[in-house]
């Protein structure tokens, strides 16, 4: 007589079938090589395949629009439970800037991993010694006062625009200067070309420590060690802003299939290898899954899209 399991038992077992799935797990960079995604993707990979979370792990970019030409593969690839998708910020702007017909609505969010605090800095020659000099020169002549920073509608360009805000100065009159890249905004700010830059700490770090340039603010809700700049907070400005990047699945996986992708992101979150990763590559640890990943998302998207209003790319 054959014996037949308890619903009890299958519902026991459905995580574990789902965790078995894990194998030959794929993961999306929608973005060239070498950036940020990709080396996130790439991490993510070593450390799953390590820690033997997951076996094989495949990583693959698909680069473009900021991330939303591969944003569209994944919600196409609807029900795959094996293939995620690394994004971030960067990518919540794109999707409004852009009008990409698949939003966030329609992938299923898995975690937050990391991110990185952005930075204003001037070349340590200039006359703005503090956020308030910064501030009332460009309340009295915005145009006057350029910044430089990465692509327009990026999240160097929301900082200025949430700044601009704080500082009292229409987020539509501020004069930002986007460049391609961190060196060519480096070279900006050096050459004085522009009165301030804006990036990611690991930017500038290395011109900061060799004294060519002062941090005058960072957008973290608090101090970071060893990064030699206050809040914008502490200095009367209420903006916070990280360059966050997280991991998403496809639409239409099943409940047991979500609970297995985020337990193996929880697993290895908590593994010394993922804490060393985050150590060597000064990644600030914003781990955040499930359903406070979902509930964020949503929150992310609306202030983004706020945002980019304010600045008036958007409608």
């Amino acid at each position: 007589m054959k014996k037949t399991l308890s619903l009890a038992v299958l519902t026991a077992l459905a995580p574990l079938a789902a965790a078995q799935n894990l194998n030959n797990l794929r993961i999306m960079a929608p973005a060239a090589p070498g950036g940020g995604w990709d080396q996130t993707s790439r991490a993510v990979q070593t450390v799953l395949q390590n820690e033997s979370i997951a076996k094989p792990v495949q990583v693959f970019n698909v680069p473009g629009a900021g991330g939303t030409i591969g944003l569209a593969q994944l919600y196409n690839a609807r029900g795959d439970a094996n293939l995620l998708m690394t994004m971030g910020l960067v990518m919540v702007g794109a999707i409004q800037t852009n009008s990409s017909k698949v939003d966030l609505s329609r992938v299923t969010p898995i975690a937050r991993l990391t991110g990185e605090y952005e930075v204003v800095v001037v070349p340590t020659n200039s006359p703005y010694k503090t956020m308030a000099d910064l501030s009332a020169a460009w309340k009295a002549n915005p145009g006057s006062v350029a910044f430089a920073g990465g692509s327009a509608g990026g999240t160097d360009h929301m900082l200025v625009g949430l700044l601009a805000k704080a500082a009292g100065v229409d987020p539509r009159r501020m004069n930002y200067v986007p460049f391609s890249g961190g060196g060519e905004t480096l070279a900006a700010v050096l050459g004085n070309q522009v009165a301030a830059g804006v990036a990611g700490y690991g930017e500038f770090e290395a011109q900061i420590k060799a004294g060519r340039l002062r941090a005058l603010g960072i957008s973290a809700p608090r101090r970071q060690a060893g990064i030699p700049a206050p809040t914008f907070r502490e200095q009367g400005l209420n903006v916070e802003l990280a360059n966050w990047r997280g991991i998403v699945a496809p639409p239409g996986i099943n409940a047991e299939q979500k609970a297995a992708l985020v337990a193996a992101m929880d697993k290895m979150h908590a593994s010394k290898e993922w804490k060393d990763t985050l150590a060597t590559r000064k990644w600030t640890d914003l781990y955040l899954s499930g359903s406070k990943f979902d509930v964020y998302l949503k929150v992310e998207a609306n202030r983004t899209k706020n945002i980019l209003r304010d600045i008036g790319l958007v409608k």
